[in-house]
């Protein structure tokens, strides 16, 4: 199939200044990850995308990590960059997974937040249902919208995120710039993680949320299979959104990591 190509905010700093490649989760889009990009990008070069079916990026007729990395790897090939640490929360750390697995050669540092190479179980069914509760056609404000939300996703922030990416069209029509239906029809693949035998041996971090669940002891052997010099951190106080709930304490963590020779 064609690969998408990305919608993408670059930061340039200097010609010679080391590439970072920052790649979002789950109805995100490229500006969730702006505090660290606000924070290396005096240092880096950093490339922040769009993930197909979010943000500017085009819609597809599904959603796959595969293909996701792929449109990754051509985007690389695009800004002629060598080699580039690559960092992505959630869904966006597996397609980082997978872009170090198929083309690790352009992979300098791999560092994931917050996920694990493993199948997940359904846990969004009250995101779904809250979005698909939006009447785009008759609200008139975000807040007509939360409050049809609210009746299904019960977390204030959860809804904030989601509100992030509704917006009004040239029309003046609501729309969400995630593809809802195309990425709830794609849902089995988007939790799912296709085994393989690839592995990853550069400088690979894993850092963890100490309230999430979405990285157990029980992952540790999947980790290492693929990635045999993984390391790990665990930010105490956090959940699954770690890198906003405690930013300076995960910039530097991160930090750490990209001062490691690849």
């Amino acid at each position: 199939m064609s690969i998408v190509k990305l919608n993408y905010k670059l930061s340039k700093c200097a010609p010679t200044a080391p590439w970072l490649i920052l790649i979002h989760g789950l109805f995100g889009n490229a500006d969730n990850l702006a505090g660290i990009k606000r924070h290396f990008e005096s240092n880096y070069n950093v490339v922040s995308i769009d993930l197909p079916d979010h943000g500017e990026s085009p819609w597809t007729s599904s959603f796959a990590i595969d293909d996701a990395a792929n449109a990754v790897f051509e985007l690389i090939q695009t800004l002629d960059i060598k080699k580039s640490a690559v960092l992505g929360h959630s869904l966006g750390g597996k397609v980082a997974m997978r872009l170090a697995l198929n083309h690790g050669d352009v992979v300098s540092h791999l560092i994931v937040a917050d996920i694990a190479p493993v199948s997940y179980n359904h846990s969004h069914q009250a995101v779904f249902d809250g979005l698909k509760a939006v009447p785009l056609d008759a609200i008139q404000s975000r807040k007509d919208a939360e409050k049809e939300m609210a009746k299904h996703v019960k977390e204030p922030g959860v809804r904030q995120f989601l509100l992030k990416s509704l917006y009004q069209d040239e029309n003046g029509d609501w729309k969400w710039r995630f593809n809802v239906d195309g990425l709830i029809a794609s849902y089995s693949h988007i939790i799912d993680w296709e085994q393989t035998n690839q592995t990853f041996d550069g400088v690979t971090l894993f850092i963890k949320g100490s309230e999430s669940d979405y990285i157990t002891a029980a992952y540790r052997d999947e980790i290492t299979r693929y990635f045999p010099n993984a390391k790990a951190h665990i930010i105490e106080g956090t959940g699954h959104w770690l890198h906003a709930e405690k930013p300076a304490a995960f910039n530097a963590i991160v930090e750490r990591t990209l001062n490691k020779s690849a």
